[in-house]
């Protein structure tokens, strides 16, 4: 029996978090992200979104017997969003992590990001420090909202500007910033790890069902603000993010949708904020960055094949 399976070696703390995995083809990172979530939770319910790999046989057989485990299969692929509130309906603790099924939480991640929740009444999100498998920090576990403007701030390079004028040209990239010592709030936060108070997503409402890929977390984070929640980051939270390892059978697919979030979430929020020029080029800008990033896609499929043909 492993250490995942006695409820014992959870604490009561961590025993009133629920953990929501939503898997899609994670291959072999599935197991061990179920495994140590199981540590730090008193529950994990994984969402697969009908997964066509082999992810879900390894979870099912080594953890098909532990009642702290819920597993939900989904028939079509829903999308992330979708998957997210099917896990929290059925979510029993006070608090909810979202936790891509590419992370490995380390020991004391789901601790520390309670802790944090705890302290401060008016937080209502927190995400840990992602790091890649050198120890590196990962962009997006802290970040600033990238509204229109920051955004092509970003695009035609203005921030070399920002010594000069650092609100003006400010990027929404803190990754870049000393790692604080201790939980400080930003503006948001990585979907890939996020804790939620229960009486929070009550306030604010669940996941934008409307995007599928990528940006919805970005949503959240911009209606718990609007709501007057604050959203930490807590660096002592740490999580390896193994990113990507679930898009990279399908590349243009989920290029495709990220974009289209970008232009809803640009849409939904900053619509009325700037001047209609200015989001035209923000539209135009986004599918520039979409075909470029199509083109290279398809120009890297083709030197693969190349390359195969060749050593056949």
């Amino acid at each position: 029996m492993t250490n995942s399976e006695l409820r014992s070696d959870v604490s009561g703390m961590e025993n009133d978090v629920s953990i929501v995995v939503v898997n899609y083809n994670a291959g072999k990172l599935l197991e061990p992200c179920i495994d140590l979530s199981l540590q730090q939770a008193g529950e994990v319910i994984v969402v697969d979104n009908a997964s066509a790999d082999v992810s879900m046989v390894g979870v099912t057989r080594r953890f098909g017997g532990n009642s702290r485990l819920k597993i939900i299969r989904n028939e079509t692929n829903l999308g992330f969003a979708v998957a997210c509130n099917i896990g929290a309906k059925v979510a029993t603790g006070q608090f909810v992590l979202f936790l891509n099924p590419d992370a490995a939480l380390e020991e004391g991640a789901v601790k520390q990001l309670r802790l944090a929740l705890d302290a401060d009444p008016k937080a209502g999100m927190a995400g840990g420090l992602l790091l890649d498998i050198k120890g590196k920090e990962q962009g997006g576990g802290r970040r600033a909202v990238p509204t229109p403007w920051r955004s092509l701030v970003r695009v035609f390079h203005l921030s070399r500007f920002s010594d000069r004028w650092p609100k003006l040209f400010a990027g929404f990239d803190l990754h870049k910033e000393p790692l604080p010592d201790a939980p400080i709030e930003v503006e948001a936060i990585s979907g890939a790890c996020t804790m939620v108070k229960r009486h929070a997503m009550q306030d604010v409402g669940p996941w934008d069902e409307k995007y599928f890929l990528h940006c919805e977390d970005l949503d959240l984070c911009m209606r718990y603000r609007q709501k007057g929640w604050n959203i930490l980051f807590v660096p002592a939270a740490r999580i390896v993010h193994y990113r990507g390892a679930c898009s990279r059978s399908r590349p243009l697919f989920v290029e495709w949708h990220k974009h289209l979030g970008m232009l809803r979430f640009y849409r939904k929020f900053f619509r009325h904020q700037y001047p209609g020029v200015l989001m035209w080029l923000v539209a135009l800008g986004v599918w520039l960055r979409f075909c470029a990033v199509a083109a290279h896609i398809g120009v890297r499929g083709i030197g693969r094949k190349f390359i195969g043909e060749r050593n056949e």
